[in-house]
């Protein structure tokens, strides 16, 4: 059944992430906003109507009084009617947004000079409502446009976002794949057990790797997916591959975005154990650091060290923690007494409830 034109616009409105495009007007920040560019408008329009020489408080004062009205209290309606109108198409929820908006300037504006007349000097007329009204409509309408485009400006950034993700599940180096399967070809006549064993991790690596992006991941997720990763590097290369990990359990239903763990571990172990000849220890710390969650991966620098890879894998995760949660997550590089160190950190969220891996 083909959709209707009403779906195909809910489509565009809602978009991948479930959001409608007028944001929730409901927390302090995004009401503080609305607050202070009202309050501009004000200040502009006094300003043009006194003049600087013989500034007029009382006009300001009593636009400030009806404008922040009808602000908060359109803000306060859209609040609470946004859930239905997140049901409507963008031609229909923008449209009942305006009429809304006509609706509270109206009736502000009536109430205003039956309350209080000082607001409106003289008769209040016709005219008059058509001024504040059509005054209401090119404001409101002009933010609904703002809101609109920074939607439709998420939802590309979003998609980017997901291709780059696809991109990085889909990205196996062969030569990874191909020492794997030499590995394990000369474990299936002296160790068939390991073998078998060897298999079914690179079999779940993969099924991990291409694990829908929606998901929740958890901590435990992430970490689960490194052990897959080094327990088969360790078939080539035994004792010299080393690793330490601290995980606290209370983290380990924490949620962390897929596959920005594995790519640091496994840039560790290319770029570090593998260029030297007695190898080295990966050590993998995970921790609370107030709101954040920290993790950070350290291995041996060699002398010469090859960074194009690396630079790559680290473009990718950080533009990636920058796309989900802004200045609160980044990504840090560091060269030290003989070890290169990248930490990571964001927000601390238990939104995933899956099952916890053993503790460490």
């Amino acid at each position: 059944m083909r959709p209707t034109e009403a779906q195909r616009d809910n489509t565009i409105l809602i978009g991948a992430r479930g959001e409608f495009f007028i944001p929730d007007l409901c927390g302090t920040r995004q009401v503080f906003i609305i607050v202070l560019l009202a309050q501009l408008l004000v200040l502009v329009y006094t300003l043009a109507a006194s003049g600087l020489p013989h500034y007029d408080w009382n006009l300001l004062a009593m636009a400030s009084l009806f404008v922040q009205w009808v602000v908060l209290l359109s803000t306060a309606l859209l609040c609470w009617l946004r859930a239905s109108f997140a049901r409507l198409g963008v031609a229909t929820a923008t449209s009942a947004c305006l009429v809304l908006v006509s609706l509270v300037t109206a009736a502000s504006s009536a109430a205003s000079y039956w309350f209080y007349p000082q607001l409106s000097p003289g008769s209040f007329g016709a005219w008059n409502l058509v001024r504040n009204l059509l005054v209401a409509l090119v404001v409101a309408g002009i933010a609904l446009r703002y809101f609109f485009l920074q939607q439709q400006l998420r939802l590309r950034e979003h998609s980017e976002m997901q291709a780059r993700v696809d991109a990085l599940r889909a990205r196996i180096r062969p030569h990874f794949l191909f020492n794997t399967l030499n590995s394990i070809a000369s474990l299936i006549g002296s160790h068939p057990g390991r073998a078998e064993h060897a298999i079914e991790d690179l079999a779940e690596l993969f099924r991990a790797s291409l694990r829908e992006a929606s998901q929740a991941v958890t901590v435990a997720d992430e970490v689960r997916l490194c052990e897959l990763y080094l327990g088969i590097e360790s078939l080539r290369f035994g004792d010299r591959l080393q690793v330490e990990w601290s995980v606290p359990r209370t983290l380990q239903r924490a949620t962390m975005p897929s596959l920005v763990l594995q790519p640091l571990v496994e840039n560790a172990v290319y770029h570090g154990v593998a260029q030297l000849p007695d190898g080295g220890v990966v050590r993998v710390e995970i921790e609370q650091r107030g709101d954040l969650i920290s993790a950070e991966v350290c291995n041996p620098m060699p002398e010469v060290q090859h960074s194009s890879g690396l630079k790559i894998a680290v473009d990718n995760i950080r533009q990636r923690l920058q796309g989900l949660y802004g200045d609160e997550a980044g990504l840090e590089l560091g060269r030290g007494e003989g070890e290169f160190r990248a930490r990571l950190f964001y927000p601390l969220q238990y939104d995933a409830v899956l099952p916890v891996e053993a503790s460490r």
